[in-house]
């Protein structure tokens, strides 16, 4: 493997010098926020890394935040908590920290909160996917700087503005500096929120730049693992009653460009649809019912290239079953449209079963699950049926090496998760990874194809072994810790070096 270059530990010790610095400033300026409860989030155990701060519509967090966000007023707010998407948070008076609450007239109606969050993460890779070649071994620094500020005027109008910048010490694999891993400064968010009763609930109209993230995050997330994030600009509706969300949007995905503004562009990549998500009863269980529209001015499939109308009809159900030690999740989605004058039918599948002893003092969770998403098995019978996995949160359902994504895949996978000590967490998963059809490409975690496939090509892609581990030292501080080790399987042996790839990770992010 590469030896870490001199740049590298630069950015490292550069970013966690200020990671303590802020954390000092914080404790020392606002006692009292050590003391405030920490961060809901999601059950660690049922998710991914970046899924633990879920707080999308049908999510736990969503669910357990409800009534932090039912009113924009301090006065009927209740502690709430850090949040994958920021704007889904509503500090109190109460909250421990000037930094959230600062009033701005006197009755204490219209009020600024403030925030933000430095993250570090280091990678190191040998034999980028599956090759030994030069170039195919890198370790670089990763680094992101997020700020935003909260205005509320009043229970009916408010404003969200949040800024980022993300820099890279040079990746020097394929592709180099991405624009996932760099955009040097820009708005992340920048939106109006205009709020009414409805009901015993609310509605919510949202104008502007901002993060989309939707029940598990399977097809439409705002991607915290790359280093630039992911927003759209949109205009989108909130309904909250009767324990039940709608959101119903219409949004052009912001595109990257690293070292100038992005400014609203025609990207050819429109997102529209509506998701409905709640609780079902007094059961424990939770559901989502969706559709999701995608318009694209272009794209290749199979190598026939054309515009692009997709639709997505889809639900999710997921929870405790009863009161026994079990939980589980099931989604699925069937999409239809046209594609260069093609039909498209397409569809996926995905389930996962966990089972909890939550008598022993790990707490470990054993779980198995499988993913299915369709291919194309003939690109000249005049139909597209590789299933399109949207804007995803692309590796941590199938594996952090990225080798794959949800097209024309299949995996079957398991692990476990346990707390060996307080605030110290532990996950360990397999994946089994093949093709679903022979005749279709292999395509990575970004959706683009990077194998192609044929006719009595094997379809077994490899085996990945994945170990996550995290410590959480108080509210706000996540240090993350990863190895990832990919077997080659016959498909990759027989279209490139076969190597075995070598992917680790140590991380450290602070959240205020």
């Amino acid at each position: 493997m590469k030896r870490v270059s001199a740049l590298t530990i630069q950015w490292a010790a550069a970013g966690l010098a200020l990671l303590l610095m802020i954390g000092a400033a914080t404790l020392l300026a606002h006692p009292l926020a050590s003391q405030r409860a920490a961060p809901q989030h999601e059950d660690e155990a049922n998710a991914p890394l970046e899924v633990i701060n879920d707080a999308g519509p049908g999510s736990r967090a969503a669910s357990a935040a409800k009534a932090s966000a039912s009113a924009l007023s301090p006065a009927a707010a209740v502690p709430t908590a850090f949040h994958n998407i920021r704007v889904e948070e509503n500090w109190p008076q109460q909250s421990g920290s000037s930094l959230k609450y600062i009033p701005i007239n006197r009755s204490g109606s219209a009020y600024l909160s403030l925030g933000g969050q430095v993250r570090v993460r280091s990678e190191f890779w040998d034999d980028f996917f599956f090759s030994n070649a030069p170039g195919r071994d890198d370790s670089f620094g990763l680094f992101r700087l997020r700020l935003h500020g909260d205005l509320y005027l009043g229970s009916h109008v408010r404003f969200f503005v949040e800024g980022k910048s993300a820099l890279s010490s040079g990746r020097d694999l394929p592709g180099g500096n991405r624009p996932i891993d760099v955009d040097h400064v820009d708005l992340l968010n920048a939106l109006v929120d205009i709020k009414a009763p409805a009901g015993d609930g609310s509605f919510t109209f949202r104008l502007g730049r901002q993060e989309i993230q939707l029940g598990k995050q399977r097809l439409i997330s705002p991607l915290d693992w790359a280093n630039t994030r992911r927003s759209f600009d949109a205009a989108r509706s909130i309904l909250k009653m009767g324990g039940w969300r709608l959101d119903t949007f219409f949004g052009r995905l912001v595109q990257v460009r690293k070292y100038d503004f992005n400014s609203y562009n025609n990207s050819g990549n429109d997102l529209f649809g509506a998701y409905l998500s709640g609780n079902l009863g007094k059961s424990g269980l939770n559901a989502d019912f969706y559709w999701l529209g995608l318009d694209r001015d272009r794209s290749t499939r199979q190598g026939v290239s054309g515009s692009e109308n997709r639709h997505s009809l889809g639900a999710r159900l997921g929870g405790r079953i009863g009161e026994s030690r079990f939980d589980f999740d099931v989604e699925g989605t069937y999409q239809f449209g046209d594609h260069a004058d093609r039909d498209i039918r397409a569809e996926m599948f995905s389930a996962i079963v966990g089972y909890s002893l939550p008598e022993h003092s790990w707490n470990p969770r054993f779980f198995l699950g499988f993913d299915y998403a369709s291919g194309d098995d003939d690109p000249n019978d005049g139909s597209t049926e590789t299933f399109d996995q949207l804007f995803p949160l692309a590796h941590a359902y199938l594996g952090f090496a990225d080798v794959t994504s949800r097209q024309n895949n299949v995996d079957l996978h398991g692990g476990v998760t346990f707390k060996p000590i307080k605030r110290f967490g532990v996950r360990m998963d397999i994946h089994q990874l093949w093709r679903a059809n022979e005749n279709d490409a292999l395509y990575n975690a970004g959706g683009s194809a990077v194998l192609s496939g044929g006719p009595g090509t094997p379809k077994e892609i490899g085996t990945e072994i994945d170990l996550t581990v995290t410590f959480k030292p108080k509210a706000g501080w996540l240090v993350s810790a990863g190895y990832s080790r990919v077997f080659a399987g016959d498909f990759v042996k027989a279209s490139t070096p076969g190597q075995d790839i070598n992917f680790v990770h140590l991380g450290v992010q602070y959240t205020s």
